[in-house]
Formats: C-alpha cells, structure tokens, sequence
C-alpha cells in the first residue's frame, strides 16, 4: 500500500510481482553500464546462452579507466585497454549504445545521462556504480548495483529487492555565501552518520533543496549512498522540467505535456507517510571539510578536529584509527593543514556549474608553489562547454592543468593517482584509505571551491575569505 511518498509510488508502478522469498521484483526502466563491473556480467550471459532483452534500455560509456591526459590507442595501460575493448565488443554485439572517447558525449556515466535527458522523473535506475543514487535528483528512484545484479538487468531488465523505508531529510533556509551543496550533504552525512541511511530511501525536501539548481541537487543525491541510504531523491518541480525540456532524450510535443502530468503525479503527497523526519537548518551549515577516512568525519572549516571525548562513544575507536592515519592530532585545526594534490571533478562535482564557481575563485590569482592541481570535466559536453565559456583559460592561467573527461582521481582506476603519504583537497566523494591511488595516501574532501582555495594557498583554507 502506497504511502503517498515518490518513493512509494514509483516503486509500486515499477513492480513486477513479489518473489517466494518476500523480494520484489522490480522493473528497472534505464540500465546504465561502463567498462568495470560490466565484463563479468555480460560473461555470465554467454555462459548461460542468454542474450540482452532490452538492448534499447541500456546505455553505456567509458569513465572509470580513461587516462585523462594521453587518450590515444591502444591505452599504455593494458588492463584498461582490455576493459574498453570488451566494452566495445559487447555492446557491437548486443546492440547497445555505446558513447565512446571522441564522440562528444563520453563522460562520466552520473554526468552523462543527466545531459542527455535520459535521466527523467518517475523511472527506475540502475547501474553497477554506487554513486547511481545522483540520478534521484530527477524524482527518480535510482540503485547502484552489482555485477551479478547488472546481469540480471541485462538478461530480465528487473532486479530483486527488498522494499526501503523512506526518511525525510528536509533543509530549509538560505546558504551562506561560500557554502554549497557539497557542504549540505557533507553535514547531513556528518550528522546522520555513514550508516544513518541503512534500508531508507533519503527524500531530500524544504526550501534549501527547492532553491537549488538540479546540479547542485544531483551533488546531494550523489552522496546519499556515502550516509547508507541505498537511494536518495528529491520530488521534480519546475526547475527539473527547465532542465529537461528540449534535451536529446527528453519528450518532445505533445509528449511533452504528458510527461509533465505524469511526473507531477509521482511527487510526494503533502500528507505522505515517512518512516522518520529530520530537519536542518541552512544558516548553520559552514564550509565543511573531512579530516578522517569515512564522508562522516567532517567537521567546519573553522573548526578544530575533534576529541575522543567530543565524539559518541562507538566512534571513537575509528577516531583513532583516523587520527594515526591522516597525522593529524585531536584539537588541531582543519584550516592551515598542508595539501599536495588538489583534484576538482568526479561524479559528485564535475559538472559545469562546479568549474564555474572553481573558476571565480582561482581567476586573478595562481596554484602555490609546488602543489598539483588539475581540473577534469565531468564529460565532453562539459569540457566543450567550459571552454567555450573561457575556463579553461582561467584555469590555466591559474597554474591548474585541464584535462580530459574521466573519473579521473576520484578513485585512480587510471593514471592519476596519489603517491605516497601526499594529501588531496578533493572535490570527490570517498575519503577512504587508499581511495585515491596510494595505499597510504590521505583525501580531505570539500567543495570544488574550496580545493581552488587549497589550491592558491597550498593548505586547507576558508573560501570565503576569497569571494
């Protein structure tokens, strides 16, 4: 029985029956797949003779593996040439889309859907990526998977689920100049903790939200999966219908119309049902860096790293864990620490609006003294975009190198990677041991404004005293 939530109503329109063991069998309408997790499954199909069912429902794109700097082939690195060229034989031979380097609309697959317009409100998505919860930003229900559930997608284009429950985390008031929706999710994850959203589905609502443009909005929904939700939305209005009307895959006509009154339809009901309700307030809501190893050890730019006896008895074992590996002592603070790398990018925030408000702080000035920063666009439409926009330029000129579209250094599945003990400001998403190419390298994450301030000054440092 529906509760009247968009979660509720897409799910139940998407169900296909209920499995012996209590699962549902839930259709999923768009199936995203790139070069990782998809060569295993498309194996288990040959081994089993079947064949794709709905080859016009998937789409596929290289983003993981690509070198971001020398993109000629065959790659230097012979397991990424492996991968891609078993992404180009099996959709060659299953007749699926394939958005390949050099074609004008390879990028990241969070970046590319969305730009498209094959991401749309009410739909079921799935990809074996975890960060496909960004593409709830649409009002739509969207679940990374893995590589036996990509081949259930692609051999049935259902998957078996259990039912979430659904919390609403709602956020009102204006931010502060200098904080971004980097920053709001940064602070919900924060507060909530990296297993709060353990069985929800996170519907992102209030005033905060409705005022955010759909990037900044997808930047949220991006990292709802970092807090433990499996999903995270937010209900379409007018700003998502702006965003969509006249994209490739959007309906056009009188279609168009249609699909308004259909997406309206699904939208959360004002007297909705939730499983739990938290609440925010904006004005609160600083600059936030990480300082630890999970996105729940942030803290305020201005603020000083925390105590053992500042934190819940059950994460003070972590603590510690975090304190040895990052070097950094409790009491100390954030602000003033030493980076190396500043990486600006990835899923979470390469988008054309975070290059921008990269851009305004790194213009007129230049990257300190022996730092390395660069910036990637999210796909080619966003490096065509940004370069004719001049941010390049700026960038350049900045002392920042711009490179080719990729997840680049977000999870250095490629060349661009940490080395040793160096440590990032980065606009990604995982700070996690290891999670940037160096066993032993450490990630602070931040705003895409906030690495090009750590970028200028070569330490962690308060943006607003750029603006």
């Amino acid at each position: 029985m529906s509760k009247g939530t968009l979660f509720d109503k897409v799910w139940d329109s998407h169900t296909v029956g209920t499995l012996l063991q209590g699962q549902t069998q839930l259709f999923i309408g768009l199936h995203l797949i790139h070069e990782v997790t998809s060569p295993q499954a498309f194996a288990m199909l040959r081994d089993r003779n079947l064949k794709v069912l709905f080859p016009s429902r998937t789409v596929a794109t290289v983003d993981h593996i690509v070198p971001t700097e020398n993109q000629a082939r065959p790659f230097v690195d012979t397991l990424a040439e492996e991968m891609m060229q078993a992404l180009e034989q099996n959709c060659q031979e299953n007749n699926i889309t394939f958005y390949n380097i050099g074609c004008g609309n390879q990028g990241i697959v969070h970046v590319i859907a969305p730009e498209q317009g094959l991401t749309q409100p009410g739909m079921t998505i799935a990809c074996g990526d975890s960060h496909t919860s960004t593409h709830g930003a649409f009002g739509a229900i969207a679940f990374g998977i893995g590589t036996s559930q990509v081949r259930d997608v692609l051999a049935s284009q259902t998957l078996a689920m259990n039912k979430l429950k659904v919390r609403k985390i709602e956020v009102n008031g204006t931010l502060k100049p200098g904080v971004y929706a980097k920053d709001v999710i940064l602070h919900i994850i924060r507060t909530l903790g990296v297993k709060g959203g353990v069985g929800y589905a996170y519907e992102f609502a209030g005033s905060t939200f409705e005022q955010m443009n759909m990037e900044e909005r997808m930047t949220v929904c991006n990292m709802s999966i970092e807090g433990g939700a499996r999903c995270g939305y937010i209900n379409p209005d007018q700003v998502t219908y702006q965003y969509l009307k006249g994209r490739d895959f959007a309906p056009k006509d009188a279609d168009w119309d249609k699909a308004v009154a259909w997406w309206e339809s699904n939208r959360s009901d004002a007297d909705a049902e939730y499983d739990d309700v938290v609440t925010f307030d904006a004005g609160e809501i600083p600059p936030t860096v990480t300082w630890g190893i999970t996105p729940g050890q942030g803290i305020g730019v201005n603020q000083a790293v925390p105590t053992p006896d500042e934190l819940p008895a059950g994460d003070r074992t972590l603590a510690q864990e975090a304190y040895r590996y990052m070097d950094l002592a409790p009491g100390q603070p954030i602000q003033g620490t030493k980076v190396d790398v500043c990486f600006i990018g990835s899923c979470t925030n390469g988008r054309i609006s975070d290059l921008r408000e990269a851009a305004k702080i790194a213009q007129g000035h230049h990257v300190a003294e022996g730092i390395k920063a660069f910036v990637v666009p999210g796909s080619e439409r966003v490096k065509k975009q940004a370069e004719a926009e001049g941010l390049d330029k700026i960038f350049t000129e900045a002392g920042f190198e711009w490179r080719e579209a990729g997840c680049s250094m977000c999870l250095a599945m490629n060349s661009d990677k940490l080395e040793g003990r160096q440590i990032s400001a980065s606009s990604s998403n995982r700070n996690f041991k290891g999670r940037q190419g160096s066993s032993s390298g450490r990630t602070l994450l931040m705003s895409p404004a906030m690495v090009a301030a750590a970028a200028l000054k070569g330490e962690v440092f308060d943006v607003r005293e750029l603006l």
